[in-house]
C-alpha cells in the first residue's frame, strides 16, 4: 500500500509555514498539463490518430529559471514529457522546457525483476500532488511512494518502498527526449554513482545515496537497456533518498554544486527553501479582489512563466560555452529564451521582477552571438532577440555591454549569412520576401512563411533601431526606422489581409484567409490571425485601412467568423477565427483601441481569461502551447490590467483588471498600485499618481515612481 505517513509529514511540515506563504497554495503545477479532446473546446471533430498540442508543461519541482526541472515521464518525444491522460510513468527526468527536448536522466525506483522494454509503472492522480518546489507520486507497479523536491542545480528523490522490499532505481540512460550520443553511469564510492548523458548539451551528474550501492548492471533485450542500480540495507527501513549534483561542465562540478546546495540538507529543508523562493517571487504582484478561481489562474500562470530560460553555469560561474570550451565569465549561464514565442510578454515580466537575471540572460545570448559567427541567436522564425534587448534596457536594465549585443543585432538585420535572419537577401533587396507559388499547400508543409517573416522583420528593425538611437547611431537609425515600414508592403488592399506574393511581385492567386497553414506565408497561423501586426506604427496600419469603421468591421468579422472545421493540432480554442492557443494572435484584439472601440477589446479579453486557461474536464488544459511561459505570461499581464503591446518599447497600454487592487513590486524594490474602479468594461478615466494620463499607455518610468494607477470604469 502507499506511503500515507509520507503525506501526513508533507502537510504537517507546510501547515507550519503555510500562513506566512499563502501564495504558493494557489498554484497548481499540474495546471496545463491535460490535453483538449472534445470539439466544443477544440473548435472541430478530431479525426488524426495523433492528440491535440496541449500546454505542453511539466509539473515537477524546479525553482525560478533553474538547472533542474525534476519531473515525471509519461512519454518520450512528446512536448514536456508528461500528458496528464497518460496512464504509467517511465521515470523522473531532471531538465524541462516543454518544448520536445531534454528530459536529462530518468529515474525510476522499482523492485523485482526488470525488463528493459517493460518497467513503466501505473499510477492515478488520486495518489499524485504537486506544489510550487515539491512533486510526489504513487507508483502503483511497484508499490513505492515517490517524491521530488530540488534547488538550482541539484535534485532530491525520495522513494518509500514497501517493507522488506530489495531497493533498486532504473537509469534510462539511452533515452531523451533528444538523440543521447554518448552517455556513462559507474559507481565511484560506497554510496556515489556519477556520470553523464549527452543528449542536447552534455550534462554531468554526482549522485548520493543513503544506502550503499551494490552494484550497477547493464539489463538489455532486443528492443531497449537500462541501467539498474542496486541498493544494499542499512539497519533502518528507511526511504531511499538520493541528492543528485548537475553541471554541464564536469563530474566534478556536479559534485561542487551538490556539495554547495544540498548534501547536508533534508529532504524537508529543501522542500522549505523551494516554497520560500517561490513564495517570495510570487509575492512581488500581490492581487486583492478576484474569485478564488482567478487568484488560482492568476498564481498559477505568473509561476509558469519563470521556469524558462534555464540556468547552465555552475555555482563557481564556470559554463560549457559555444565552443566547447569550459570558461568563467563572472556572470550565470542561462539558455537562449523562446524568442518568437515569449519576446511579446514573457520576458518583459522578467525584466520586471528579474531584473538580474534578464541582464544574465542577454550576457549570455551575447556571448553565444560572438562565438557563433557574430549574429545574435535566434529561436525558431523571427529575430526577436532585438526587441528583448531594446525593450530590457529602455526599461532601465543596463547591466549588460549594450553595444556588443547592437553589433550582433546590426549583423542580423544587414548582413545575410547563416545563423542571421533567413531570407535578408530578398528583404534587403524589395523589402518583402517571396513565397513558392503553387497550389493546394498541406497546413504542415514547410516553405519561407513569407508574409510572418517580412511583417516580424520590419518589427525588429524598428527595435534595433531604437538601440541605434540609444548609441547614437544616426545612419542605421535612419535606415532601419525606414525599414520599419515594410510591412506595408504585403498589405493587400483588397482583401484587407497581410498576403503573400510570389517573386514577380503578384499576389499568391490559391489564397484562403481561413485555411491555416505551419509556414506557407504565415508561421503557424491563417491570415486572419496575422491581422494587425505592426506594434510599432499604429497609426500606419490603421491608416491602411479605408477609415476606421473598414478596421470596425474587419476586427468584428474576425470574432465572428466561425473557424471553418480546418484541422491543426498547434491552432486552438477560438473566438470566431481569433485563435488564442497560438502567438500570433495574441496583440490582435487591442486594435479595438486605436479606434475608438476600447469596451469591445475588453470584451474579447474577459472571454480569453474566462475561457482558456482551465479548460477541458479535469479544467486543467490550456487553449494551446505555454510556449515557455508566453501563454501564461498573456494571462498575468491582462488579468493586472496591462499588456505590452509594443515590448521593444517601455510601456504598457492599460486595460481592465480582473482585480480591485495590485500590488506590484518590481526588481528595484519599487512597488506600484493598480486600482480599479467600477465593474464596467469601458474605461472612463486613466489617472497615475493623481495625474490624467491621455491615451492608453502607461510608460515603465511612471511605473518606477512607485504610485497609483487609477482605472475608472464604466458599464
Amino acid at each position: 500500500m502507499k506511503s500515507i505517513s509520507s503525506i501526513i509529514l508533507l502537510s504537517l511540515i507546510l501547515s507550519t509555514y503555510a500562513s506566512d506563504n499563502p501564495l504558493t497554495g494557489y498554484v497548481n503545477p499540474l495546471l496545463g498539463t491535460a490535453t483538449l479532446w472534445e470539439p466544443e473546446d477544440l473548435g472541430y471533430v478530431r479525426t488524426w490518430k495523433n492528440r491535440t498540442w496541449g500546454a505542453e508543461v511539466f509539473p515537477g519541482s524546479s525553482l525560478p529559471n533553474a538547472m533542474v526541472q525534476l519531473s515525471p515521464v509519461t512519454q518520450f518525444r512528446s512536448g514536456a514529457g508528461y500528458q496528464y491522460e497518460d496512464t504509467v510513468i517511465y521515470g523522473f527526468a531532471h531538465t524541462n522546457k516543454g518544448h520536445w527536448n531534454l528530459l536529462h536522466l530518468p529515474l525510476l525506483p522499482v523492485t523485482g525483476e526488470v525488463s528493459a522494454s517493460d518497467y513503466a509503472s501505473g499510477y492515478s492522480h488520486q495518489q499524485e500532488s504537486a506544489r510550487p518546489g515539491y512533486y510526489r507520486v504513487y507508483l502503483e507497479r511497484y508499490g513505492i511512494d515517490a517524491e521530488l523536491t530540488s534547488t538550482l542545480r541539484c535534485g532530491y528523490h525520495r522513494y518509500s518502498f514497501s517493507k522488506d522490499q530489495p531497493k533498486q532505481v532504473i537509469a534510462d540512460m539511452t533515452r531523451t527526449n533528444n538523440q543521447v550520443r554518448a552517455w556513462s553511469i559507474q559507481q565511484t564510492e560506497e554510496k556515489v554513482f556519477t556520470g553523464f548523458q549527452d543528449a542536447e548539451g552534455k550534462i554531468y551528474f554526482y549522485a548520493v545515496s543513503n544506502y550503499p550501492i551494490e552494484h550497477i548492471e547493464l539489463a538489455k533485450d532486443d528492443q531497449h537497456e537500462v541501467s539498474v542500480i542496486h541498493f544494499g540495507e542499512n539497519k533502518k527501513d528507511e526511504p531511499l533518498e538520493l541528492k543528485i549534483g548537475f553541471s554541464f561542465v564536469s563530474i566534478d562540478n556536479a559534485r561542487m554544486n551538490l556539495e554547495e546546495e544540498m548534501i547536508d540538507k533534508s529532504f524537508t529543508q529543501v522542500i522549505q527553501e523551494a516554497d520560500k523562493t517561490w513564495e517570495t517571487l510570487l509575492s512581488r504582484i500581490k492581487v486583492s479582489g478576484g474569485t478564488e478561481r482567478e487568484k488560482g489562474l492568476f498564481y498559477s500562470t505568473l509561476y509558469r512563466s519563470f521556469l524558462w530560460p534555464a540556468l547552465r553555469s555552475d555555482v563557481n560561474g564556470d559554463f560549457t560555452d559555444e565552443r566547447g570550451a569550459v570558461v568563467n565569465e563572472g556572470f550565470r549561464y542561462y539558455t537562449n529564451p523562446s524568442f518568437w514565442d515569449d519576446y511579446r510578454n514573457k520576458l518583459v515580466l522578467l525584466g520586471m521582477i528579474s531584473p538580474d537575471v534578464t541582464a544574465d540572460v542577454i550576457k549570455s545570448i551575447t556571448d553565444r552571438g560572438e562565438k557563433r559567427g557574430g549574429y545574435m541567436p535566434t529561436f525558431f522564425h523571427g529575430d526577436h532577440a532585438s526587441v528583448f534587448v531594446a525593450g530590457s534596457w529602455l526599461r532601465g536594465i543596463t547591466g549588460f555591454d549594450l553595444e556588443r549585443a547592437y553589433n550582433l543585432l546590426l549583423k542580423n538585420a544587414t548582413v545575410p549569412g547563416r545563423g542571421g535572419r533567413p531570407y535578408l537577401d530578398e528583404y534587403l533587396e524589395r523589402g518583402w520576401i517571396a513565397e513558392k507559388d503553387t497550389t493546394n499547400v498541406p497546413t504542415w508543409d514547410e516553405y519561407k512563411a513569407a508574409v510572418t517573416k517580412t511583417v516580424e522583420y520590419a518589427y525588429d528593425d524598428y527595435a534595433t533601431a531604437l538601440i541605434a538611437k540609444e548609441l547614437g547611431d544616426k545612419d542605421h537609425y535612419r535606415t532601419l526606422m525606414e525599414r520599419s515600414g515594410n510591412y506595408k508592403n504585403l498589405f493587400d488592399p483588397s482583401t484587407g489581409f497581410f498576403r503573400g506574393k510570389i517573386e514577380d511581385g503578384s499576389w499568391i492567386a490559391d489564397f484562403d484567409p481561413y485555411y491555416p497553414y505551419f509556414a506557407y506565408m504565415y508561421r503557424e497561423a491563417n491570415a486572419w490571425n496575422s491581422l494587425f501586426f505592426a506594434p510599432h506604427d499604429l497609426e500606419g496600419m490603421i491608416v491602411l485601412y479605408p477609415n476606421a469603421e473598414a478596421v470596425d468591421r474587419k476586427l468584428d468579422s474576425l470574432f465572428t467568423e466561425p473557424w471553418r472545421g480546418y484541422e491543426a493540432h498547434n491552432m486552438t480554442g477560438f473566438i470566431g477565427n481569433y485563435c488564442h492557443g497560438n502567438q500570433p494572435s495574441h496583440s490582435i484584439p487591442y486594435t479595438y483601441y486605436f479606434i475608438g472601440k476600447q469596451e469591445k477589446a475588453q470584451c474579447v479579453l474577459d472571454s480569453i481569461m474566462d475561457r482558456f486557461y482551465d479548460m477541458g474536464a479535469e479544467k486543467l488544459a490550456y487553449a494551446g502551447m505555454d510556449d515557455a511561459g508566453e501563454m501564461s505570461a498573456w494571462y498575468v499581464f491582462n488579468a493586472i490590467g496591462l499588456y505590452t503591446y509594443s515590448p521593444a518599447d517601455p510601456e504598457y497600454i492599460v486595460s481592465v483588471p480582473l482585480f480591485d487592487k495590485v500590488e506590484f513590486t518590481l526588481g528595484d524594490n519599487t512597488t506600484f498600485t493598480i486600482r480599479k474602479k467600477g465593474n464596467g468594461k469601458k474605461i472612463t478615466g486613466i489617472r497615475y499618481g493623481g495625474e490624467s494620463i491621455d491615451g492608453w499607455f502607461v510608460t515603465h518610468d511612471q511605473l518606477k515612481k512607485g504610485k497609483e494607477l487609477v482605472i475608472t470604469t464604466t458599464e
